[in-house]
Protein backbone atom coordinates (compact mmCIF):
# COMPACT_ATOMS: atom_id res chain seq x y z
CA UNK A 1 0.00 0.00 0.00
CA UNK A 2 1.91 3.45 -1.17
CA UNK A 3 2.10 5.71 1.78
CA UNK A 4 3.31 9.87 0.75
CA UNK A 5 3.06 12.68 3.29
CA UNK A 6 3.78 14.52 0.09
CA UNK A 7 -0.18 14.74 -1.08
CA UNK A 8 -1.01 15.94 2.09
CA UNK A 9 -2.32 19.45 2.79
CA UNK A 10 -0.34 21.57 4.65
CA UNK A 11 -4.10 22.36 7.04
CA UNK A 12 -5.75 19.09 8.02
CA UNK A 13 -9.50 19.15 7.71
CA UNK A 14 -9.85 18.90 11.33
CA UNK A 15 -7.82 22.74 11.48
CA UNK A 16 -11.29 24.66 10.21
CA UNK A 17 -13.97 22.80 12.93
CA UNK A 18 -15.45 24.34 15.83
CA UNK A 19 -13.23 23.69 19.35
CA UNK A 20 -9.91 22.78 17.23
CA UNK A 21 -8.29 26.09 17.11
CA UNK A 22 -6.14 25.90 20.49
CA UNK A 23 -2.92 27.45 20.37
CA UNK A 24 -1.92 26.85 24.08
CA UNK A 25 1.65 24.94 24.57
CA UNK A 26 0.56 22.45 27.50
CA UNK A 27 3.62 22.12 28.12
CA UNK A 28 3.06 18.82 29.70
CA UNK A 29 6.79 17.72 30.45
CA UNK A 30 6.60 20.42 32.88
CA UNK A 31 3.94 20.12 34.87
CA UNK A 32 4.26 19.79 39.02
CA UNK A 33 2.31 19.27 41.79
CA UNK A 34 2.40 23.07 42.63
CA UNK A 35 2.19 24.32 38.28
CA UNK A 36 -1.60 25.04 38.89
CA UNK A 37 -0.67 27.26 42.11
CA UNK A 38 2.05 28.64 40.70
CA UNK A 39 0.65 30.42 37.91
CA UNK A 40 -2.56 31.29 39.97
CA UNK A 41 0.15 33.58 41.53
CA UNK A 42 1.56 35.63 38.52
CA UNK A 43 0.05 38.40 37.62
CA UNK A 44 -0.52 38.46 33.79
CA UNK A 45 -2.21 34.87 34.17
CA UNK A 46 -5.41 34.77 32.32
CA UNK A 47 -8.52 32.88 33.61
CA UNK A 48 -11.42 30.74 31.70
CA UNK A 49 -13.83 31.37 34.51
CA UNK A 50 -16.27 28.02 34.08
CA UNK A 51 -20.19 28.47 36.06
CA UNK A 52 -22.01 24.62 36.56
CA UNK A 53 -20.60 24.20 32.29
CA UNK A 54 -21.20 27.54 31.51
CA UNK A 55 -18.50 30.19 30.30
CA UNK A 56 -18.07 33.24 31.78
CA UNK A 57 -17.76 36.47 29.56
CA UNK A 58 -17.39 40.05 30.32
CA UNK A 59 -19.74 42.07 27.38
CA UNK A 60 -18.47 45.30 29.00
CA UNK A 61 -18.17 47.74 25.43
CA UNK A 62 -19.52 45.75 23.58
CA UNK A 63 -16.95 43.19 23.78
CA UNK A 64 -16.82 39.70 24.74
CA UNK A 65 -13.93 38.91 26.90
CA UNK A 66 -13.69 35.63 28.36
CA UNK A 67 -10.48 35.67 30.50
CA UNK A 68 -10.05 37.25 33.68
CA UNK A 69 -7.60 37.77 36.72
CA UNK A 70 -7.36 36.32 40.29
CA UNK A 71 -9.68 39.26 41.80
CA UNK A 72 -12.22 38.36 39.46
CA UNK A 73 -12.23 34.49 40.28
CA UNK A 74 -12.15 34.83 44.01
CA UNK A 75 -15.11 37.73 43.80
CA UNK A 76 -17.33 34.71 41.80
CA UNK A 77 -16.20 32.17 44.45
CA UNK A 78 -13.40 30.52 42.23
CA UNK A 79 -12.61 27.41 43.37
CA UNK A 80 -8.71 27.45 43.24
CA UNK A 81 -7.58 24.43 44.31
CA UNK A 82 -9.54 22.89 41.72
CA UNK A 83 -8.40 24.75 39.09
CA UNK A 84 -6.35 23.13 36.30
CA UNK A 85 -3.17 24.72 33.99
CA UNK A 86 -3.88 24.79 30.33
CA UNK A 87 -0.39 25.63 29.48
CA UNK A 88 1.17 28.72 28.12
CA UNK A 89 1.03 30.96 25.31
CA UNK A 90 3.61 33.16 24.76
CA UNK A 91 4.59 32.22 28.46
CA UNK A 92 1.91 33.86 29.96
CA UNK A 93 0.03 30.85 31.51
CA UNK A 94 -4.04 30.05 31.00
CA UNK A 95 -5.85 28.03 33.57
CA UNK A 96 -9.48 27.23 33.72
CA UNK A 97 -11.19 28.01 37.10
CA UNK A 98 -14.75 26.45 38.39
CA UNK A 99 -16.76 29.18 40.08
CA UNK A 100 -19.38 28.31 42.75
CA UNK A 101 -21.77 31.20 41.97
CA UNK A 102 -24.84 30.14 40.30
CA UNK A 103 -25.13 30.87 36.68
CA UNK A 104 -27.65 33.52 37.08
CA UNK A 105 -26.25 35.00 39.50
CA UNK A 106 -23.41 36.39 37.66
CA UNK A 107 -23.55 40.12 37.77
CA UNK A 108 -23.16 42.84 34.94
CA UNK A 109 -21.94 42.98 32.61
CA UNK A 110 -20.48 39.84 33.13
CA UNK A 111 -22.87 36.54 31.94
CA UNK A 112 -22.27 32.94 32.25
CA UNK A 113 -22.84 31.58 28.66
CA UNK A 114 -23.19 27.64 27.87
CA UNK A 115 -20.75 26.13 25.67
CA UNK A 116 -23.23 25.32 23.01
CA UNK A 117 -23.99 28.83 22.37
CA UNK A 118 -20.46 30.24 22.70
CA UNK A 119 -19.77 28.22 19.91
CA UNK A 120 -22.83 28.28 17.67
CA UNK A 121 -22.77 32.13 18.35
CA UNK A 122 -18.97 32.73 17.42
CA UNK A 123 -19.10 34.92 21.05
CA UNK A 124 -14.88 33.72 21.36
CA UNK A 125 -12.29 33.39 18.83
CA UNK A 126 -11.19 29.80 17.67
CA UNK A 127 -8.50 30.06 19.68
CA UNK A 128 -10.70 30.47 22.67
CA UNK A 129 -12.67 27.82 21.45
CA UNK A 130 -9.93 25.36 21.44
CA UNK A 131 -8.93 26.45 25.01
CA UNK A 132 -12.73 25.87 26.38
CA UNK A 133 -12.80 22.63 24.91
CA UNK A 134 -9.79 21.35 27.04
CA UNK A 135 -10.36 23.80 30.06
CA UNK A 136 -14.03 22.22 30.16
CA UNK A 137 -13.71 18.43 29.66
CA UNK A 138 -10.36 18.25 32.17
CA UNK A 139 -13.32 20.34 35.04
CA UNK A 140 -15.91 18.06 34.19
CA UNK A 141 -13.66 15.06 34.23
CA UNK A 142 -12.37 16.01 38.07
CA UNK A 143 -16.12 17.17 39.10
CA UNK A 144 -17.08 12.78 38.21
CA UNK A 145 -13.73 11.11 39.62
CA UNK A 146 -13.35 12.88 42.68
CA UNK A 147 -13.18 9.73 44.43
CA UNK A 148 -10.84 6.39 43.32
CA UNK A 149 -12.41 3.62 41.06
CA UNK A 150 -10.13 1.18 42.70
CA UNK A 151 -10.97 1.61 46.86
CA UNK A 152 -13.50 4.59 46.97
CA UNK A 153 -11.39 6.38 48.90
CA UNK A 154 -10.89 10.43 48.18
CA UNK A 155 -8.51 11.64 45.26
CA UNK A 156 -6.47 14.55 44.93
CA UNK A 157 -5.74 16.68 42.00
CA UNK A 158 -1.83 16.69 40.81
CA UNK A 159 0.53 17.63 38.03
CA UNK A 160 -1.71 20.60 37.39
CA UNK A 161 -4.70 18.93 36.88
CA UNK A 162 -3.70 16.33 34.55
CA UNK A 163 -3.67 13.83 37.53
CA UNK A 164 -5.84 12.52 40.65
CA UNK A 165 -4.09 10.33 43.15
CA UNK A 166 -5.88 8.35 45.77
CA UNK A 167 -5.26 9.17 49.29
CA UNK A 168 -5.26 5.79 50.65
CA UNK A 169 -3.97 3.38 48.10
CA UNK A 170 -1.83 6.24 45.55
CA UNK A 171 -3.68 5.02 42.86
CA UNK A 172 -2.84 7.29 39.94
CA UNK A 173 -5.85 8.41 37.97
CA UNK A 174 -5.61 10.30 34.30
CA UNK A 175 -7.99 12.63 32.35
CA UNK A 176 -10.26 10.09 29.68
CA UNK A 177 -11.04 11.10 26.78
CA UNK A 178 -14.18 8.97 24.84
CA UNK A 179 -13.72 8.08 21.67
CA UNK A 180 -17.16 8.48 19.43
CA UNK A 181 -17.38 7.62 15.42
CA UNK A 182 -19.12 10.03 13.44
CA UNK A 183 -19.62 8.70 9.65
CA UNK A 184 -21.00 9.49 6.34
CA UNK A 185 -22.21 6.61 4.20
CA UNK A 186 -22.00 7.29 1.01
CA UNK A 187 -23.50 5.41 -2.28
CA UNK A 188 -22.65 7.14 -5.01
CA UNK A 189 -24.94 10.40 -5.85
CA UNK A 190 -26.58 9.62 -2.02
CA UNK A 191 -25.84 9.59 1.27
CA UNK A 192 -26.95 8.47 4.62
CA UNK A 193 -28.26 10.57 7.12
CA UNK A 194 -30.35 10.32 10.18
CA UNK A 195 -32.67 12.17 12.66
CA UNK A 196 -32.37 11.66 16.46
CA UNK A 197 -35.10 11.63 18.75
CA UNK A 198 -33.41 14.70 20.28
CA UNK A 199 -32.39 17.15 17.64
CA UNK A 200 -33.66 19.99 16.91
CA UNK A 201 -36.77 20.51 14.18
CA UNK A 202 -35.53 19.67 10.81
CA UNK A 203 -32.34 18.64 10.93
CA UNK A 204 -30.53 15.85 9.88
CA UNK A 205 -26.96 14.63 10.19
CA UNK A 206 -24.16 11.73 9.84
CA UNK A 207 -24.71 8.43 12.26
CA UNK A 208 -22.82 8.26 15.32
CA UNK A 209 -21.56 6.14 18.20
CA UNK A 210 -19.04 5.01 21.04
CA UNK A 211 -16.05 3.64 19.95
CA UNK A 212 -16.41 0.41 22.47
CA UNK A 213 -12.62 -1.35 23.94
CA UNK A 214 -11.00 -3.62 21.54
CA UNK A 215 -12.77 -1.87 18.77
CA UNK A 216 -10.85 -0.33 15.76
CA UNK A 217 -12.23 3.06 14.38
CA UNK A 218 -13.12 1.42 11.04
CA UNK A 219 -14.80 -1.28 12.86
CA UNK A 220 -16.89 0.55 14.76
CA UNK A 221 -17.99 2.95 12.03
CA UNK A 222 -19.38 -0.54 10.50
CA UNK A 223 -20.78 -2.06 13.59
CA UNK A 224 -22.65 1.74 14.43
CA UNK A 225 -23.57 1.80 10.94
CA UNK A 226 -25.20 -1.17 10.77
CA UNK A 227 -26.79 -1.36 14.09
CA UNK A 228 -28.05 2.34 13.33
CA UNK A 229 -29.63 1.47 10.00
CA UNK A 230 -28.51 -2.13 8.74
CA UNK A 231 -26.38 -0.68 6.30
CA UNK A 232 -23.00 -2.98 5.42
CA UNK A 233 -20.23 -1.34 4.85
CA UNK A 234 -16.91 -1.58 2.59
CA UNK A 235 -14.38 0.85 2.89
CA UNK A 236 -13.62 3.11 5.99
CA UNK A 237 -11.91 6.32 4.94
CA UNK A 238 -10.86 8.84 8.67
CA UNK A 239 -11.43 12.62 7.36
CA UNK A 240 -11.39 14.66 10.64
CA UNK A 241 -11.22 15.13 14.12
CA UNK A 242 -13.05 17.34 16.71
CA UNK A 243 -12.58 17.67 20.17
CA UNK A 244 -16.42 18.11 22.14
CA UNK A 245 -16.59 19.33 25.35
CA UNK A 246 -19.82 17.36 26.39
CA UNK A 247 -18.36 16.26 28.73
CA UNK A 248 -15.05 15.03 27.27
CA UNK A 249 -15.20 13.45 23.85
CA UNK A 250 -13.17 13.05 20.88
CA UNK A 251 -15.52 12.87 17.42
CA UNK A 252 -13.57 10.52 14.82
CA UNK A 253 -15.05 11.60 11.07
CA UNK A 254 -14.99 9.21 8.52
CA UNK A 255 -16.73 8.12 4.80
CA UNK A 256 -18.06 4.62 5.01
CA UNK A 257 -18.65 3.23 1.65
CA UNK A 258 -22.31 1.27 1.71
CA UNK A 259 -22.40 -1.96 -0.11
CA UNK A 260 -26.36 -2.61 0.34
CA UNK A 261 -28.75 0.29 0.42
CA UNK A 262 -31.78 -0.94 2.27
CA UNK A 263 -32.31 0.75 5.40
CA UNK A 264 -33.51 -1.15 8.71
CA UNK A 265 -33.71 1.55 10.70
CA UNK A 266 -33.31 1.40 15.16
CA UNK A 267 -36.27 3.10 15.78
CA UNK A 268 -34.56 3.36 19.57
CA UNK A 269 -32.33 5.59 18.13
CA UNK A 270 -33.35 7.56 15.22
CA UNK A 271 -36.69 9.40 14.63
CA UNK A 272 -36.02 9.12 10.33
CA UNK A 273 -33.26 7.64 8.44
CA UNK A 274 -32.29 8.09 4.60
CA UNK A 275 -30.73 8.25 1.54
CA UNK A 276 -30.43 11.71 0.42
CA UNK A 277 -29.55 13.09 -3.10
CA UNK A 278 -26.62 15.38 -3.34
CA UNK A 279 -28.82 17.85 -5.05
CA UNK A 280 -31.10 17.68 -1.92
CA UNK A 281 -28.02 17.82 0.38
CA UNK A 282 -26.83 21.16 -1.48
CA UNK A 283 -30.00 22.29 -0.88
CA UNK A 284 -30.09 21.87 2.78
CA UNK A 285 -26.04 23.27 3.22
CA UNK A 286 -27.41 26.46 1.45
CA UNK A 287 -30.19 26.90 3.54
CA UNK A 288 -32.79 26.70 0.36
CA UNK A 289 -34.74 23.25 0.71
CA UNK A 290 -38.21 23.49 -0.12
CA UNK A 291 -39.09 21.35 2.99
CA UNK A 292 -37.02 23.38 5.45
CA UNK A 293 -34.73 20.56 6.10
CA UNK A 294 -31.15 21.67 7.22
CA UNK A 295 -28.08 19.94 8.42
CA UNK A 296 -25.85 21.01 11.70
CA UNK A 297 -24.10 24.35 11.79
CA UNK A 298 -20.54 24.97 10.87
CA UNK A 299 -18.72 24.18 13.94
CA UNK A 300 -20.20 20.70 14.04
CA UNK A 301 -17.79 17.64 12.54
CA UNK A 302 -21.12 16.74 11.07
CA UNK A 303 -21.23 19.69 8.89
CA UNK A 304 -17.77 19.19 7.73
CA UNK A 305 -18.25 15.58 6.46
CA UNK A 306 -21.26 16.77 4.84
CA UNK A 307 -19.88 19.80 3.03
CA UNK A 308 -16.94 17.52 2.18
CA UNK A 309 -18.85 14.94 0.08
CA UNK A 310 -21.05 17.63 -0.99
CA UNK A 311 -18.76 19.65 -3.05
CA UNK A 312 -16.74 16.76 -4.29
CA UNK A 313 -18.49 16.22 -7.07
Amino acid sequence: MPFSLSNAPEREASQFIGFAGNLIDRQSEKRSDDSARLALAEPATRLLLVASGRLVIDFANDMANPYFQLATAQMLGGRLDDAVLLGRTDGTATLAVPVGIEPDSVPAPLKSVDFRSVVTQAIVDEATLGALAQGAALLAWHASHRFCGRCGAPSEMRAGGYKRVCTACATEHFPRTDPVAIMLTVAGDKCLLGRGRHFQPNMYSALAGFIEPGETIEAAVRRETFEEAGIRLGRVVYHASQPWPFPYSLMIGCFGEALNEDIVADTDELEDCRWFPREEVLQMLSGIHPGELRVPPRHAIAHHLIRAWADEA
